[in-house]
């Protein structure tokens, strides 16, 4: 069974309305946020209060959380905080952004209806590190060895293919 923040809402009656509608959202269950990044889990909560400006719907979307993400540093789990408060114009048509003032984002809400999921899930993808690593070097580890030393393979020696050409080619 869907969850209600999942299902598409009509965004005039929304707007009409001024509704206000609270979510706490596992990030693994945002389907683009999870193909993405490698995510080990996290949730985010807050609201979402729609409402209208200049006969335009708009939307602010508030929330707070905590990412789990895969350092790529030292491939450790990491928490990354995640806060956000944004103003949408949640529009008709991809034209309509020509016309949007500076101070909202635009958001297309195709047929008139948008989900809580999607304007979380834009604003999240939005927050995340292109590249997710700990802030600073001391709080990575490296990964620990899997067994004694003497089981790990032995460093091989340098190989140096083209050291001899050089002699080769001078005795032309």
């Amino acid at each position: 069974m869907p969850q209600p923040w999942s299902k598409p809402l009509e965004v005039d009656r929304l707007s009409r309305g001024s509704a206000v509608l609270d979510f706490d959202i596992a990030l693994a269950q945002l389907p683009r946020l999870s193909s993405r990044v490698e995510l080990l889990g996290g949730h985010v909560q807050g609201h979402v209060r729609f409402g209208r400006d200049a006969h335009r719907a708009v939307a602010e979307v508030s929330f707070e959380g905590e990412a789990q993400l895969r350092c790529q540093r030292c491939m450790r789990p990491m928490a990354l905080p995640l806060s956000a408060h944004t103003s949408v114009a949640l529009l008709g048509s991809a034209a309509e952004a020509d016309t949007l003032a500076g101070a909202f984002e635009p958001v297309l809400a195709s047929e008139g209806r948008i989900s809580v999921a999607e304007l979380v899930e834009e604003e999240v993808l939005l927050s995340l590190p292109i590249v997710p690593m700990h802030a600073g070097q001391e709080q990575c580890r490296p990964l620990e060895q899997t067994g004694p030393a003497e089981q790990q393979p032995a460093e091989a020696a340098t190989q140096r293919p083209f050291a001899g050409l050089g002699e080769l080619l001078s005795h032309k």
